[in-house]
């Protein structure tokens, strides 16, 4: 199986290279990465292209937005399986792509999933949350449940069919998508009981009261649009974050990099 890991990235200095190499360290080599650049002017590109390897397919142009870069990212993919690596992100571990592989083997599986760390920007060794996702079951969407999108890995086919990403969703594009691939696809997702992904907090969805505000209303749009739900399926999803924020001990230490400032956009 040949794995496409996208990242948009836009000036990401601080972080960009321990998402890079995260991607280059895990143990399953059939991998390529394709970065979409929106045209940074913080010195990204320079080290993205010191840090690239053979794999790595670097475009930088302006786009409009992240989840604009994200569908021009899948237009050039040719994995079989997609999946994301956020600039500011890491795998958890080298073995992630090789037991997403193990999941697919099954050709009735879609997609994959796990569990997500949201970590301190400025100590990602610090866990915030842990979003553990649990089996999925079609019922709980209208309790407002949802994969972790940076911890889901798709079948290509199953992009091809039902498209990428609406970006007139300026924040929640992402939920709404992965509705559409559950509720109108139907896909068979397989559950991973581990945490595969690593996440600085701080995005443009938590970062800010505003960004919030904004989510939730585009959170609601996509429940009504796909009709699971309304304002007590909003309700439920936030409340159901609750549990993340339980004390965890402290992991180890990420690779050193740059500075771990962390500018909004993305």
């Amino acid at each position: 199986m040949k794995f496409t890991v996208i990242t948009a990235v836009l000036n990401r200095a601080g972080t960009i290279e321990q998402a890079v190499r995260s991607v280059q360290r895990q143990g399953w080599r059939d991998i390529e990465h394709v970065v979409q650049d929106g045209g940074s002017t913080d010195g990204t590109l320079d080290i993205l292209h010191r840090t690239a390897d053979a794999r790595t397919r670097i475009v930088s142009e302006r786009d409009g937005g992240i989840y604009d870069a994200l569908n021009r990212a899948l237009a050039r993919a040719t994995g079989d399986a997609v999946g994301l690596m956020h600039s500011d992100d890491v795998f958890a571990h080298a073995d992630v792509l090789a037991h997403v592989a193990a999941a697919m083997a099954d050709p009735s599986v879609d997609g994959v999933y796990g569990d997500l760390d949201y970590v301190s920007a400025a100590d990602p060794a610090r866990i915030l949350r842990r979003w553990v996702s649990g089996q999925y079951d079609r019922r709980k969407l209208a309790r407002g449940w949802m994969p972790p999108h940076p911890a889901l890995f798709l079948r290509r086919a199953v992009l091809d069919r039902h498209g990428g990403y609406d970006t007139s969703f300026r924040i929640a594009a992402d939920y709404e998508a992965m509705l559409r691939y559950l509720v109108q696809g139907g896909i068979r997702l397989a559950y991973l009981p581990e945490v595969m992904v690593r996440m600085r907090m701080g995005g443009a969805s938590n970062g800010s009261a505003g960004g919030i505000l904004r989510k939730s209303r585009e959170d609601l749009r996509a429940m009504r649009r796909h009709g699971v739900g309304g304002i007590g399926t909003l309700a439920a999803k936030n409340l159901g974050k609750l549990p993340q924020f339980l004390p965890r001990p402290a992991l180890p230490a990420l690779p050193p990099a740059c500075s771990t400032e962390r500018p909004l956009p993305r």
